[in-house]
């Protein structure tokens, strides 16, 4: 019986011993830091000036100063229009939810993942924004992807069986179906035109009142648009690497 005793005696003291550690380590400088290192800074942007001719934080064109654009777009590599499509996008998304703070470098980050700003497979962007040719992902029906069963019978990414992921930025027929927005004011919501899709991807990651100015926001955000730490990381590293490139939001 006093081998017993002893024993959980002893049983205790270990596991409040290391209950103790546990949180004393998350105390610890660098505790968390795998998270916090895949916040990527903000980037820097000018915008057109306001109708009172001063440059404001909230600009009611939602369009990036020309000269700006063109210096932005020449050192990072993404093209012009594509480039004007996220921070009008990145824009829009801050005065709908003032809580999140997505930049621009996140949502350029995402496209060039997915599809390399629209140009996956030669293709390119139109001045209106619409890509050249279908960008349309591979069947999602089990074989190395999740399987998801047709949502929209085709009529986006021309397959009844199974779905695709479809547009510069990707979006599942299911998806658009929700998210899907009209960022050029034409009326439809295209997946296929990159204001629309940079519009609809912007206002998704912000969603559910995520911060994405906080590591976890960020973390979250890009989580639910891909379940993946290898995407995650990957857009975490090139949207580090615009805002390198182009500044940081100052």
């Amino acid at each position: 019986m006093l081998r017993v005793k002893r024993f959980v005696a002893l049983s205790l003291f270990v596991v409040c011993a290391s209950a103790v550690f546990s949180f004393w380590l998350l105390g610890q400088p660098g505790a968390g830091a795998r998270t916090a290192a895949l916040l990527p800074p903000r980037a820097g942007v000018k915008l057109q000036p306001g109708p009172d001719g001063l440059a404001t934080a909230v600009n009611v064109t939602r369009s990036p100063d020309a000269e700006w654009l063109g210096t932005a777009a020449a050192h990072t590599g993404i093209p012009a229009r594509a480039l004007r499509a996220y921070v009008n996008a990145a824009v829009a998304a801050n005065e709908s939810a003032p809580t999140c703070g997505i930049g621009w470098n996140t949502l350029a980050a995402v496209g060039f993942v997915e599809s390399a700003h629209g140009t996956y497979g030669g293709g390119s962007l139109s001045s209106a924004g619409q890509a050249s040719g279908p960008i349309v992902g591979p069947s999602l029906n089990g074989a190395g992807f999740a399987a998801i069963a047709d949502t929209d019978g085709g009529a986006l990414d021309g397959d009844a069986g199974w779905d695709h992921a479809v547009g510069p930025m990707q979006f599942i027929p299911s998806t658009w179906r929700i998210a899907g927005m009209d960022g050029n004011g034409d009326g439809a919501a295209d997946p296929f035109n990159i204001d629309d899709a940079a519009l609809s991807a912007a206002t998704y990651l912000c969603g559910h009142g995520r911060d994405l100015t906080t590591a976890e926001g960020w973390t979250a955000a890009i989580y639910a648009y891909n379940q993946s730490d290898a995407y995650i990381r990957q857009v975490s590293s090139q949207a580090t690497a615009y805002t390198a490139k182009a500044g940081t939001a100052g």
